[in-house]
């Protein structure tokens, strides 16, 4: 069982930067991809990013390509999601996610196994 804890969401203004986090605690994530998900009230969970197990492979949702970035750090068992030039419409619940069969970077929800319980982020205009 994988427990997974998003940090680092919060209110920005337009234009502006966030760095969320996903700390995993009960197994090692070194061999699960990762993802990043966000919903917004009213709206189907949309994939955002997602990272392979080795980190050699990354995939983007197109409305964050260019000014989001996935990362992480096996070592520390976290994932990272760089969030630059912040839009309203960026305003959501992020959700990481960990997925235990992936060779790639999955866009697909249903592909991943575990969730965390989402960190909030509010963009002004």
């Amino acid at each position: 069982q994988v427990q997974l804890v998003e940090s680092g969401g919060g209110l920005v203004q337009a234009g502006g930067s966030l760095r969320l986090s996903c700390a995993a605690s009960g197994r090692t994530l070194s061999r699960y991809a990762m993802g990043w998900f966000r919903q917004a009230p009213g709206k189907e969970r949309e994939f955002v990013a997602a990272i392979s197990w080795r980190g050699g492979s990354t995939n983007y949702g197109d409305s964050v390509k260019g000014r989001f970035t996935i990362s992480r750090d096996n070592a520390k068992n976290t994932v990272y999601l760089q969030m630059n030039s912040l839009l309203p419409e960026d305003t959501a619940v992020y959700y990481c996610a960990a997925d235990n069969s992936a060779w790639g970077a999955p866009r697909a929800p249903d592909e991943y196994d575990y969730w965390g319980q989402g960190t909030q982020v509010t963009v002004s205009s």
